[in-house]
């Protein structure tokens, strides 16, 4: 009987977000199960698919068979497929982006395209050349000469075909051995036979009599007894020995030892914490958890020993921490707990290395998995925790299609597994914190450090003040003196600044010419390292010119603070300090991160210069002083979110002075003392800010009372953008209620990228049943210039980036 399989083909349009039917050869009836990809013929060639079912039959008249197996088992289990189908309704995107999503890059098809000849009489003779000595050549080969049009016209002929090859990116690492083939009786026959001048054979057969190895790795063999690989071939001629080829896995950590740690006792509040967590997992019930500790307060022990609860139930656990800067202290404190146990997942390890820790988790070889954003798709199938650590971080959400926030894929996740979600901060998010103020998840609250130590002194600089006093310096006189006072006590101290770079633009003083990337609306970031100036957006570089091209003049000067400069105002001042500086340009080496945060741990630098990235999770024994350079950065960013984020920053950043016996200081330098964000973080006080903040909210109408949906427009002429986003906007009017504000068309803050024009519109609604469909109306009226004229239009159900 003829079975039937329905695939979703890797084909991300509308028109394909549907299953389609191919026939199961007889070979494989039995075999293929959802969840696996499979080769398929669609259209003129062959692509890849992810079987959804298997049925007895079909309605469709005539079905073509799937052409080859990519998996032996399911890549996707049952519960990630449901995901994905929630993951298309919630987030607007296709069904194959959500698996897509779900998957470590090594496993996401490459396709090769090739050009064969059907009719060699009827192609032209300068094409002949290209052919001469085979049938079928590479597209790219052919794609940018002047033949394109020719060769476009004869595809559509049927002369030529265009002929896609999938090619796997994913490879396995596999090493040499050299495995024993007769007893030990044997291998001692064996030795009174072999001449005595064949000594290489002899050291050979007394190492494996000796060890009583099964099978040993060839070049361990080859190094420790200094012998040739004849000796090898000998033995193995005789039957004797066989080599073969074994799987192993690329281990980012191999060469790292942990401490086996034990849980530590917990303070009073610590255990008030973990009990209702405790609670959850012993009874199998879902609930969320939103434990609001200050930093310090050891939310990270309590973690481990909830984690702990959850293996010894037989259970798995995911735990999220933000972005690869915190990745190393936590992967050390939870291998050191749980050994190899756990599975690391994040954006620092090499495609092979993700794709060997994705694998021990599909083949149930580990039991936690400490990762990223994307770690929250591990296919684990009996979860019994989810941990979201610093659940406030921006790196949560996904930028890109599909435009996720894994908090949501975790409380979907834990509803599935009935199991608890905690969301750990000392500064939630205030649609966080508002939806624990209501009891829809239960607060935890930790507001005492385990040292017992208070929360660090916060000094407040007002800059303008230093300016009157005449110092120019970007260090007021308060930060230097403390710098100092660090180095005389052999302390160390940490700087944070918010960007990176040398300074942020390059302006003319007689012309006001600022130098801008020729391809967004965007200046320039001058790099000092290599006199180069960069775009951020595009990745655009140009050398530093010494005279403006607008009007000549050769007051051509650089405005703003960046890292590099930072560093080199520090060498200047405190010739003395040993500096590291952590920045996307220092840590964009494989490694580099660790190393860094490594030689800072062991004293070997007193200062830690740095952006974003040293502001979260850093927990060292030995640091006093936290200097915040520019605290005002983000509160001139046109987004609503804005005090908020300076508010978190400022507090985390501060958290990471005096966690241990030393009594820790803040120094924060700003433009805008009286603003509330930098006051009440000045004084640790989230709960006065969260009453603030929210007043702000419900009078401009934005989160948390109110849902935001962003339709983004991008294309390369400016009036086709502004034209499609008015019709939206229009549209969009007629199909809401008059309760749901619409804003827009305007031109997005950065109005131009990799030179594509942006336009959008933002919608703020509290119920709006009929808005997903609405936006799918306009997805699938634009479709068609989507896929011809290069007009893209994003919609994002919960943006956190209004840029």
């Amino acid at each position: 009987m003829t079975r039937y399989a329905s695939v979703i083909v890797d084909v991300p349009a509308k028109q394909t977000d549907r299953v389609f039917d191919y026939e199961i050869p007889a070979k494989w009836s039995g075999f293929i199960q959802p969840g696996m990809r499979v080769n398929v013929p669609f259209g003129p060639r062959q692509i890849q698919g992810f079987v959804v079912e298997v049925k007895d039959n079909t309605t469709v008249q005539k079905t073509r068979p799937i052409t080859s197996l990519i998996d032996i088992q399911p890549i996707l289990t049952k519960e990630l497929m449901l995901l994905a189908d929630w993951l298309r309704d919630h987030t607007l995107c296709f069904t194959i982006s959500a698996y897509q999503a779900m998957l470590p890059a090594a496993l996401k098809a490459k396709y090769e395209k090739w050009l064969i000849v059907r009719e060699m009489e009827q192609v032209p003779t300068e094409l002949q050349l290209f052919f001469s000595s085979t049938d079928r050549i590479k597209f790219e080969e052919l794609s940018g000469s002047t033949h394109f049009k020719t060769i476009k016209h004869l595809i559509e002929e049927d002369v030529l075909e265009v002929y896609y090859e999938v090619k796997d990116k994913v490879s396995t690492k596999t090493k040499r051995v050299i495995r024993l083939q007769a007893a030990e009786t044997a291998l001692i026959e064996a030795k009174g036979k072999i001449p005595a001048r064949a000594v290489a054979q002899h050291k050979l057969l007394d190492y494996f009599i000796e060890t009583k190895n099964e099978k040993t790795d060839k070049k361990v063999i080859l190094e420790e007894l200094k012998i040739g690989t004849s000796a090898i071939h000998a033995l193995i001629k005789l039957g004797i020995l066989d080599e073969i080829e074994e799987e192993i896995y690329r281990d980012p950590y191999e060469k790292r030892h942990f401490e086996q740690s034990q849980p530590l006792p917990l303070t009073q509040q610590q255990q008030e914490a973990i009990t209702p967590i405790l609670g959850s997992i012993e009874q199998n019930r879902h609930e969320a958890f939103v434990m609001f500790g200050v930093t310090g307060s050891g939310k990270t022990e309590i973690y481990m020993q909830a984690v702990d609860a959850v293996l010894q139930e037989g259970k798995e656990a995911i735990v999220l921490v933000p972005e690869i800067a915190l990745t190393p202290q936590m992967v050390n404190r939870f291998k050191a707990r749980f050994g190899s146990d756990v599975a690391v997942m994040h954006s620092g390890l090499g495609m092979g290395e993700k794709y060997d820790e994705w694998r021990k988790i599909h083949r149930k070889e580990v039991k936690v998995v400490v990762g990223a954003r994307s770690a929250i798709f591990a296919p684990f199938e009996n979860i019994g925790i989810i941990i979201i650590d610093e659940e406030h971080e921006t790196s949560y959400k996904q930028e890109d299609t599909p435009r996720y926030h894994a908090r949501d894929i975790a409380l979907e996740r834990g509803k599935y597994h009935k199991c608890p979600v905690v969301l750990g901060s000392a500064t939630p998010t205030l649609e966080t914190f508002a939806r624990a103020s209501k009891g829809v998840y239960k607060l935890l609250t930790m507001d005492k450090r385990m040292s017992e130590q208070g929360m660090p002194s916060v000094e407040i600089i007002d800059m303008r003040e230093e300016l009157r006093d005449g110092n120019r310096s970007m260090f007021s006189r308060s930060l230097l003196e403390n710098l100092q006072i660090r180095l005389e006590r052999g302390e160390q101290s940490v700087l944070f600044l918010n960007k990176r770079g040398y300074s942020s633009f390059v302006m003319c003083r007689d012309c006001g010419y600022v130098v801008e990337c020729p391809h967004c609306d965007i200046s320039l970031t001058y790099h000092r390292s290599n006199n180069q100036l960069k775009c951020h957006y595009c990745g655009y570089e140009e050398p530093v010119r010494s005279t403006c091209p607008s009007c000549e003049s050769e007051h051509f000067r650089f405005f703003g603070t960046g890292t590099q400069k930072v560093e080199e105002e520090l060498t200047k001042l405190l010739p003395q300090a040993r500096v590291i500086r952590m920045d996307v340009d220092t840590t964009s080496k494989k490694g580099s991160h660790e190393r860094l945060l490594q030689q800072f741990g062991d004293r070997k630098a007193d200062i830690l210069l740095g952006t974003q990235m040293i502001a979260k999770g850093l927990d060292f024994p030995y640091v006093t002083l936290v200097g915040v350079l520019t605290a005002d950065t983000m509160l001139n960013i046109p987004d609503f979110r804005s005090s908020e984020k300076t508010f978190q920053l400022l507090t985390q950043v501060s958290g990471r002075a005096g966690r241990h016996e030393l009594a820790g200081e803040v120094v924060v330098q700003t433009y805008s003392p009286e603003h509330y964000s930098v006051e009440l973080a000045g004084t640790h006080n989230y709960l006065d800010f969260y009453h603030k903040e929210m007043q702000v909210r419900k009078l401009h109408q934005y989160p948390p009372f109110y849902y935001l949906a962003l339709v983004t427009v991008t294309h390369q002429e400016l009036t086709k953008v502004v034209t499609v986003t008015e019709k939206i906007t229009q549209f969009l009017n007629m199909q809401l209620s008059k309760e749901a504000v619409i804003l827009g068309p305007v031109a997005s803050p950065i109005a131009r990228i990799k030179d594509r024009y942006r336009y959008q519109c933002i919608v703020k609604y509290k119920k709006e049943p009929n808005l997903l469909d609405a936006l799918k109306k306009v997805v699938e009226k634009y479709q068609s210039q989507m896929d011809q004229e290069k007009l893209a239009i994003h919609i994002d159900l919960n943006p956190y980036m209004l840029m």
